[in-house]
């Protein structure tokens, strides 16, 4: 395979500082090129102009012009070239006569037409029998009596053109200077300018190569740089705590784990040993230790049940929302508690309230609210349930309540209190109401309630009718 040869490929494959500084060195090249070009035109045209009134204002005097006609049918010789300029007459018939100071200059048909009266003068380039160039002004004169003619006055051009190719050396010495002062003051600029992505670069190789999410990038300034450094450092720090988010949830989660799995190989141990060793075990004994198997099955189930839950993609998004009739989903939920608790007492006075939710999920977070209120509720006792018509929802048991010391950890993910780790449960479910209520915009409370128990109180943002366009589902409020 042959390599691409392509200047751009090239030019790509170069370090950002190496294209930045040849960039710059390129514009300030044409730059300087433009600039070089333009001086040395607009100097050609300025001595030429002055050489021009140099020759007009030059006067070709009687003892020239009779020189010069005092040589004419002598043989034509390069003359010394003495004199500031050269002279010569041309005779109507194209004739020259060169004076004997003079360069002879060949005669052209601007000359003649002076000569012949058709021109009053004339001003052009010419060319010496050498081959050297002139600027020459021609104009009529009469050189005998009755007799017309010309006299031309030329200046080798070789004047300007040594003065032109000096200022064009100088100029491409100092445009060569100046390319390479810009490119490197072009390379210095970006070495700077870089820096900060230097420092981010190195910062992104260590982190890919120690996955150490606690370095940070010193800010600076607001420019772009400062603020990539920032997002940057939004990024690192964002990550590391969706990190130790992440290993506290693993660590919690095999905590919880532990226990159900240590109890439930325990029992299916016994059960296993009984098989081998043809020791039956009593019956209430069988049936207790199944009957444990069962709980502990369940608790695992649903403690895995919660965790795939809180782990679920969408958790940060839960996608388009519709309008819920919430007295008809705490309806549903109620009706599911009842089987929960059959020997308990759940009132309800609901009200009509419509929200924006995700149906599934905020039935599922008003479960676990009424599931934690029937499974702290003694036997025989009774749950209340309230939707107001300003659309808070309250939940109230006659349980041992909770202290005010552990309400601000209600919510946390696989916090129980102290009185409750003797009964089944994760710790998620308040995590996981809590979670779905602030995604509608709401907010959920725990307190204590007069005269024991707790009071679980969720107000979500919505309105006592459904809106025009949806008036069961849909959205709009």
């Amino acid at each position: 395979m042959t390599r691409p040869t392509d200047p751009l490929h090239r030019l790509r494959t170069l370090p950002l500082r190496s294209r930045l500084a040849l960039l710059v060195a390129t514009a300030v090249a044409v730059a300087v090129a433009i600039a070089a070009v333009a001086c040395w035109l607009l100097t050609r045209t300025q001595l030429e102009s002055e050489l021009d009134n140099s020759l007009r204002n030059t006067s070709a005097g009687g003892p020239a012009v009779q020189d010069a006609i005092n040589n004419c049918g002598a043989p034509t010789s390069p003359g010394n070239g003495t004199g500031f300029a050269y002279v010569q007459v041309v005779l109507s018939d194209g004739t020259r006569c060169v004076a004997s100071y003079s360069e002879p200059v060949k005669v052209q048909s601007q000359d003649v037409a002076v000569a012949n009266g058709t021109l009053r003068e004339s001003l052009h380039n010419g060319v010496t029998d050498s081959g050297a160039e002139v600027r020459v002004f021609t104009k009529a004169i009469s050189p005998r009596p009755g007799a017309q003619g010309a006299v031309t006055v030329s200046r080798p051009l070789a004047e300007i053109d040594a003065s032109l190719n000096r200022l064009a050396l100088l100029l491409t010495a100092v445009a060569g200077v100046g390319v390479i002062g810009a490119g490197a003051a072009g390379l210095w600029v970006a070495r700077s300018g870089l820096r900060p992505v230097d420092g981010l670069t190195r910062a992104v190789e260590h982190v890919a190569r120690t996955e150490d999410l606690a370095i940070r990038i010193p800010v600076e300034g607001e420019d772009e740089i400062a603020r990539l450094s920032r997002s940057f450092n939004s990024m690192t720090a964002a990550l590391a705590s969706s990190r130790d988010r992440q290993s506290q949830l693993i660590a919690d989660a095999g905590h919880e784990l532990r226990t159900p799995l240590t109890s439930l190989r325990t029992n299916i141990e016994l059960l296993a040993r009984s098989e081998e060793t043809g020791r039956a075990i009593p019956p209430d004994d069988r049936k207790a230790l199944m009957a444990s198997v069962k709980a502990q099955m369940t608790e695992l189930a649903a403690l895995i049940g919660d965790l795939q839950e809180l782990s679920r993609p969408d958790a940060a998004d839960p996608g388009p929302l519709q309008v819920v009739a919430l007295h008809n989903v705490v309806e549903s939920a109620l009706e599911r508690a009842r089987l929960r608790g059959p020997d308990l007492t759940i009132s309800a006075e609901l009200s009509p309230w419509y929200v924006r939710a995700e149906p599934a999920a905020l039935e599922r977070a008003l479960v676990n609210v009424l599931d934690n209120a029937v499974k702290f509720s003694p036997s025989g006792g009774s749950v209340e349930v309230s939707l107001s018509a300003n659309g808070e929802l309250t939940v109230r048991d006659h349980g041992p309540g909770i202290p005010a010391d552990e309400l601000p950890h209600v919510f946390e993910r696989f916090w129980r209190s102290p009185s409750a780790r003797a009964l089944p449960g994760s710790g998620l479910g308040l995590s996981i109401v809590a979670r779905t209520v602030q995604q509608t915009g709401g907010e959920i409370v725990l307190r204590q309630a007069a005269g024991g128990g707790t009071v679980a109180a969720i107000l979500i943002p919505g309105a006592p009718t459904p809106p025009p366009e949806a008036p069961g589902t849909g959205s709009g409020i």
